[in-house]
């Protein structure tokens, strides 16, 4: 079964204005196949606080940030951003 990924507007605005979705896409696929176990080199972290339940993933100075429903096997970007602006 394949994995749904949704985008909020906020992330498809950004990414298409930083010429990104490729890397955003890349991304997603490696978080995918670590958690399916293969050891790959990935800056994933899970988030605390008013962002609980969602993770991260850091890509030079680019953060995503998403919710995965691991039965459902779908995955929603929720924003994508700059360090500095992500978790406002």
């Amino acid at each position: 079964m394949k994995w749904n990924i949704e985008y909020s507007r906020q992330a498809i605005k950004f990414a298409e204005e930083h010429n990104i979705l490729d890397t955003i896409k890349e991304e997603i696929t490696k978080f995918l196949l670590k958690m399916n176990g293969l050891n790959l080199n990935i800056d994933v972290k899970k988030l605390l606080g008013t962002w609980k339940g969602y993770f991260r993933i850091r890509k030079g100075k680019i953060r995503i940030i998403f919710n995965v429903n691991k039965w459902g096997k779908s995955l929603y970007i929720e924003k994508i951003d700059f360090r500095g602006d992500v978790y406002k």
